[in-house]
């Protein structure tokens, strides 16, 4: 099948561990795709096994965008996201092909849709000095502070929700004023070409549950202990970095540290991955998604490219 003069933008959603990469393969081998990746993680270089990295014959199959551009030293934000995004539809569209946005880091899809916050950039200093109180007063503290400067802010949040915390408290502080205000401030770019967003969502959520506790004892398997190593060795790194703050990683980091042993590492490891697969799956409930694809089917990748075909004419 050849792709129309002006392609639709395909978009495939899903919690970690649900299929998209079998789909994006199924996909990859009938049309003309090109995928861009919507993953925070897999933008990271040298870091393949913890984020289930394509492997080389599933990347062979069709261009593979938004993989292995920064060092694990190295943020990459939102913002960075949607602009390279808007810049590679055209691109793949002007090629003739059909941009397929693939991926589980909601967060990306909502910047490119529907805009972005008024928000500042990370400040290391900053997020340093906040790391430095939590370790010495403990996280609850933090949100106390949190409290004191935006009390809304702060009752969205669990007093242990360090990521989050951190992060509030960086952008009060940085502008002054509360974080709905800054969420408020958004950014308007040109109107984007039409998507079809399909999502694939597990009806059983335990099976979903016992697929990441393979993957992860699967990753463990595949050297991703070493993998860390390797990166702690070759890069300048700390745990507050983006890069180490992936699921896996962070466990794995806290292992080599010292502070948890093989097995609390596996346990709090696939724990975490499970926490991460709970939070996509409230994203996606809260995003309209044009067709929501039961990711327990056998024959769930191939309803995907029918949708998809049916859109592509």
């Amino acid at each position: 099948m050849s792709a129309p003069a002006a392609s639709p933008v395909l978009v495939l959603l899903g919690p970690t561990a649900s299929g998209k990469t079998a789909a994006v393969a199924r996909l990859a081998r009938a049309l003309p795709v090109e995928l861009v990746s919507v993953d925070s993680a897999l933008v990271f270089r040298d870091m393949d096994i913890g984020t289930a990295k394509p492997s080389a014959e599933e990347q062979a199959l069709c261009p593979h965008h938004l993989i292995d551009i920064v060092s694990p030293e190295e943020a990459y934000s939102a913002a960075r996201f949607a602009a390279d995004v808007r810049a590679l539809i055209a691109a793949i569209q002007a090629r003739g092909n059909i941009p397929l946005l693939a991926g589980g880091t909601m967060l990306y899809i909502k910047a490119l849709r529907d805009g972005l916050s008024d928000l500042p950039e990370a400040d290391a200093g900053l997020r340093a000095d906040i790391d430095r109180r939590a370790a010495q007063l403990g996280w609850p503290a933090v949100h106390a502070e949190l409290a004191a400067l935006d009390p809304e802010a702060a009752a969205r949040l669990q007093p242990t929700d360090a990521q989050r915390i951190q992060r509030a408290l960086e952008i009060v502080t940085l502008t002054g004023r509360p974080l709905a205000e800054s969420y408020a401030k958004r950014e308007r770019d040109a109107p984007l070409p039409p998507m079809t967003v399909l999502s694939l969502e597990p009806s059983d959520r335990a099976w979903l549950h016992a697929r990441i506790a393979q993957r992860f004892d699967q990753m463990l398997g595949q050297g991703l202990v070493d993998e860390v190593r390797a990166l702690r060795a070759r890069y300048r790194l700390d745990a507050g970095m983006p890069s180490m703050r992936c699921v896996g990683y962070r466990q794995v980091w806290n292992h080599l540290e010292g502070s948890i042993d093989a097995g609390t590492m596996r346990d709090t490891g696939i724990y975490a991955t499970r926490q991460l697969a709970k939070r996509q799956i409230t994203w996606l409930r809260s995003m309209q998604i044009d067709r929501r694809i039961d990711c327990l089917r056998e024959d769930a990748a191939d309803v995907v490219l029918e949708t998809f075909a049916r859109v592509c004419g």
